[in-house]
C-alpha cells in the first residue's frame, strides 16, 4: 500500500475486530530467544514492525514458522550473531533486543535503533540500568556493544518509567545471577504482558503491572503458549473515527479494561461508551470475548483540557487521533503532549485540511473546532500520525489522499479494510 484515498463524510456503522497489540507482540517474540526452546505466539497482528522481528529472529538463527493463530518460535539453535543494521535502525522496537541478547548470550552488537521521528528517545535508561547488572558498553564503527562476563541482579530505580527500559530490565533480569528489583517501573499493559509470558516459560517475578517489581533471576526457562492481548490503541483509534465521523460501532475484543482514560476522553466529547469486557480481555482463552460499543451523533464536544500521561493516563499514542478529532469539535480545546516532544508534526497536514490549531511552546496545542475539514493531499511521517490523518479525511468533505503508508502499516495490519467493513468509502493504492 502506498497510499489511501477517502471520501469523507460519512457516519461509521457496524462491527470491527481489534488485532492484537502491537507493543506487546515485539518484546514478547524478543524473550522468545530465552526460552531456547519452542514458543507458540498467538494472535500476533500481521503488520510491518512484527515482520521485521521475526527477521531479525531468523537472522539470529531462530526457526521460525507461521500457523493459523500466530507464528511458532524455536529459538533452540539461535547464535549471537551480529544482527542486521537495516533491520536494527528500521525500527525502535528492535532496542528490546539488548536485554534478551545479554540474557540468552552474554552480549549483543546492534545499531542504534530508529522508528518513527516524534521526539528524542534516548536509550540512557537502558544503558545504565544494564550496566547496574554488569553490562560494559561501547561503541565499536558506529554500533552499540555490550558484554557481561557474568549478569547478575540489581536493585534499579528508574528516574522515569520508561516501558522500554523496564521490558530490557525484566529480559536481562530473568536470566541473570540473584534477584533484581526493578522501582518506579512502567505499569503499562503490555509490560504486564511481557511478565505473564515470561512466568509462563518458568520465570518467578512479582508486581507485574505495578511500580514495584521484583524478579528472582537465574530459572531455566522453557516454551510456552500464549495469546497476546488486543491492541488498545488500534481500538483507541477507531473509537475516535466513531466519535470524529459519527454513527454507531462495535470494537471487537477491545481490552476495555486498559481503556478507562480513552473512554472519558470520548465520552466528554460527546460520545456514549458501553464497555462489555466480561471476564477477561484476551479472549476465549482468559474469558468470554470482550467489546465495547461506541455511538455518537453530531459534531464533537470541545475539551477543556486533554493531556497525555503515563499509564493509566491518556496514551501519547492517541493523542494524534484526538487532536484531529477535535479539529471538528465545537468550540477551543487544549490538548498537551506530556511524553514526546514531536507529536504535533501532523498539526501542518492538518492545518492543510483547514484545520485552526495553534502551537504554544510548552507542548501545548490550542484548537478551535471548525464545522467542517476539506479533503486534501496529505503525507505521513510516523505511524500515529498518519492513522491520525486517516481520521482527519473520514471527517472531511470531498476527497484525501494520504502518501506515505509504509508507516501506518508499521502497526495497523489493514486500517483501509477496517473502515471499509463500518463503511467508510477508502481505497488503497
Amino acid at each position: 500500500m502506498t497510499a489511501l484515498h477517502i471520501n469523507g463524510g460519512i457516519p461509521l456503522q457496524g462491527k470491527v475486530r481489534i488485532q492484537g497489540s502491537k507493543n506487546a507482540s515485539l518484546p514478547i517474540l524478543a524473550a522468545t530467544l530465552l526460552a531456547k526452546d519452542n514458543s507458540h505466539i498467538l494472535n500476533c497482528p500481521q503488520i510491518a514492525d512484527v515482520e521485521h522481528m521475526l527477521s531479525l529472529l531468523r537472522n539470529l538463527g531462530c526457526r521460525v514458522s507461521r500457523s493459523k493463530e500466530g507464528y511458532q518460535i524455536d529459538s533452540a539453535p539461535a547464535g549471537a550473531c551480529k544482527m542486521s543494521g537495516e533491520a536494527i535502525t528500521g525500527m525502535r522496537s528492535s532496542l528490546c533486543l539488548l536485554g534478551a541478547m545479554l540474557g540468552r548470550f552474554g552480549e549483543v552488537a546492534m545499531e542504534h535503533p530508529g522508528g518513527c521521528i516524534i521526539g528524542d528517545r534516548p536509550i540512557d535508561l537502558h544503558i545504565k540500568a544494564l550496566e547496574q547488572m554488569g553490562v560494559v558498553f561501547s561503541e565499536e564503527a558506529g554500533r552499540l556493544v555490550g558484554k557481561a562476563a557474568k549478569l547478575h541482579g540489581a536493585d534499579i530505580r528508574l528516574p522515569i518509567p520508561s516501558v522500554g527500559a523496564t521490558e530490557n530490565i525484566l529480559l536481562a533480569a530473568v536470566q541473570a545471577a540473584g534477584d533484581t528489583l526493578i522501582a518506579g517501573a512502567a505499569k503499562e499493559p503490555e509490560v504486564e504482558a511481557l511478565c505473564r509470558y515470561l512466568t509462563a516459560c518458568g520465570a518467578e517475578i512479582d508486581g507485574a503491572g505495578t511500580s514495584i517489581v521484583f524478579v528472582r533471576g537465574g530459572r531455566s526457562l522453557h516454551g510456552a503458549q500464549f495469546k497476546v492481548p488486543s491492541d488498545r490503541i488500534v481500538a483507541g483509534t477507531y473509537l475516535f473515527a466513531c466519535v470524529g465521523c459519527g454513527g454507531s460501532v462495535l470494537l471487537e475484543n477491545a481490552p476495555c479494561e486498559q481503556m478507562e482514560a480513552v473512554v472519558r476522553a470520548a465520552e466528554s466529547m460527546g460520545a456514549r461508551c458501553q464497555p462489555d469486557c466480561g471476564k477477561g480481555s484476551y479472549g476465549t482463552e482468559y474469558g468470554r470475548e470482550s467489546g465495547l460499543y461506541v455511538h455518537s451523533c453530531g459534531r464533537p464536544a470541545a475539551v477543556e483540557r486533554l493531556y497525555t500521561a503515563v499509564y493509566p493516563g491518556f496514551p501519547t499514542d492517541l493523542q494524534s487521533m484526538a487532536l484531529a478529532v477535535l479539529t471538528r469539535a465545537d468550540g477551543v480545546s487544549r490538548v498537551e503532549e506530556n511524553i514526546f516532544e514531536n507529536r504535533f508534526r501532523v498539526v501542518e497536514p492538518l492545518r492543510k485540511m483547514g484545520a485552526d490549531i495553534e502551537l504554544l511552546e510548552d507542548r501545548t496545542a490550542i484548537v478551535r473546532g471548525k464545522d467542517t475539514l476539506r479533503g486534501a493531499r496529505v503525507e505521513a511521517k510516523e505511524l500515529r500520525g498518519g492513522a491520525a490523518l486517516v481520521l482527519a479525511a473520514l471527517m472531511a468533505e470531498g476527497e484525501s489522499e494520504i502518501t506515505g503508508c509504509a508507516y501506518i502499516e508499521r502497526g495497523y495490519e489493514n486500517i483501509g479494510k477496517d473502515l471499509r467493513d463500518l463503511g467508510a468509502r477508502i481505497s488503497s493504492v
